[in-house]
């Protein structure tokens, strides 16, 4: 959209070191990676815990890269560059103004858990109708958000971001700098306890940007949750809520059937010019917990103007995402890959898809992160919800999953446990009981390594 380097200079307010001509050059897009540079990139070198980009600044002008923005002046190479206090606040200040250059409609997505089904459920729907930029994997942070941004092409007639958060204040600078037009809030749950407190904690810091933005502008919300349902009286915003159960919603659903790896079904019910119009969809995700997305993924389709028939579409062609409910099936097993991350609701949920599958259903699971100090009892809580599901094994690794045994037991759960302290001692175990006709789930947080027993059950 014209955004040249003297433009990205001037946004962020750094010191631009260029000639004339190079001054002009158009910037298509960013990276922080200089492995991942596209010709016309600006590359961003931030100070990691683990690298220096600084380090390499001549490798991404040898691989295309249009400027730098560096916090330190680049020896040895000879380039354009500009020169900020703060790398990660220039990237920022840079993707708000080039969003700004951008009239179409664009999707903020947040909440504590769904993030990503939801955003991928929304691009399908809205895809039935408009060229569509969605966040690429798991870009949902503060760098994350702002290089989606800087993907937005001429072509683009909408943008579906996620926005995550983990502490107090990004939420307020990551709405300023997105700027949505329509704002999606999921749940408010057990995570970044650490963090953020408690759930009121969890809540604050979720709706940190609604005061931000437009007057009157439709905020999708899960009417299911209790603290959500609080922004009912919200007079800046129009609240409009969806829910798998209450009819006096602007959507919800009636007639769930789950039916395992083959998906969901269920008739949408979605209020579109003061009447409500019903179709019948199936999901081909798996899970109750997809239809609450698809209704979120209907209300922005309506928002957006959309047909039934559209958002029907919409819905029935989502796929599901590799790390998250992926069925994988090898030498006649089943594995449930959702090892990229968990927390107590999204575990509750996988666990609730597994017990709607067939064959020997056997659950491996390790520790959920950032719980605060309700870390214990909080898996301790999961265990007892897992007891009362169609569940035959469970294979538990980490020191809190010991919490969740417990659970089990307190539940009267009457199939096997097996826990263990470290997956080296689990994997051999595990690898020895699977077999054909079992299907097995895989969950943890992403600090446990779990992708490890993964690619061990898959190779």
């Amino acid at each position: 959209m014209g955004m040249t380097l003297e433009d990205a200079a001037k946004a962020c307010g750094g010191k631009l070191s260029a000639t004339e001509d190079q001054k002009k050059a158009l910037v298509l897009g960013g990276a922080v990676d200089s492995r991942k540079i596209q010709p016309g990139n600006l590359f961003f070198a931030i100070k990691g815990e683990k690298t220096d980009g600084h380090k390499y600044v001549g490798n991404a002008f040898r691989d295309g890269a249009v400027g730098a923005v560096v916090e330190e002046v680049p020896e040895g190479t000879n380039v354009p560059y500009i020169l900020v206090e703060s790398t990660e606040k220039a990237l920022s200040a840079i993707a708000g103004y080039y969003r700004s250059l951008f009239s179409i409609p664009v999707v903020g997505i947040t909440g504590s858990v769904g993030k990503t089904s939801t955003k991928e459920m929304i691009a399908s729907v809205l895809g039935t109708k408009y060229n569509v930029l969605k966040t690429d994997g798991n870009f949902n942070n503060e760098i994350g958000m702002p290089l989606t941004l800087l993907r937005l092409r001429e072509g683009h007639e909408a943008a579906v971001v996620e926005m995550g958060i983990d502490h107090f204040g990004e939420m307020t600078r990551m709405t300023k700098v997105a700027a949505p037009d329509i704002f999606v809030m999921t749940n408010i749950g057990t995570c970044h306890l650490e963090t953020l407190g408690d759930m009121d904690g969890v809540f604050r810091a979720k709706t940190e940007g609604i005061p931000l933005l437009k007057e009157g502008s439709p905020v999708i919300l899960n009417g299911d949750d209790v603290r959500l349902r609080r922004l009912a009286g919200e007079k800046r915003i129009r609240p409009c809520f969806f829910s798998l159960e209450d009819e006096g919603t602007d959507a919800w659903a009636t007639d769930i059937q789950s039916h395992g790896e083959e998906g969901t079904d269920a008739l949408l019910h979605i209020r579109m010019d003061g009447k409500a119009q019903s179709c019948q969809v199936h999901l081909n995700v798996p899970g109750r917990h997809m239809v609450s997305n698809a209704l979120a993924g209907a209300l922005v389709g309506r928002e957006l103007g959309l047909s039934i028939e559209e958002i029907r579409k919409g819905i029935c062609s989502m796929e599901t995402i590799s790390g998250r409910s992926n069925f994988i099936h090898k030498d006649g097993k089943t594995i449930i890959d959702d090892c990229y991350n968990a927390n107590p609701a999204s575990m509750k949920a996988s666990l609730e898809v597994l017990s709607h599958c067939g064959g020997r259903k056997i659950a491996v699971l390790g520790d959920m992160g950032e719980l605060g100090k309700d870390e214990k009892e909080l898996h301790r809580g999961v265990g007892t919800f897992a007891s009362g599901l169609s569940i035959d094994e469970f294979y538990l690794c980490g020191d809190l999953m010991e919490n969740l045994a417990k659970g089990l037991s307190d539940g009267g759960y009457q199939g096997k446990v097996h826990y263990y302290k470290k997956k080296d001692a689990l994997l051999p175990q595990l690898l020895a009981d699977v077999k054909e006709g079992d299907v097995v789930l895989v969950k943890a947080s992403h600090f446990m390594g779990f992708d490890e027993i993964l690619r061990a059950l898959v190779k």
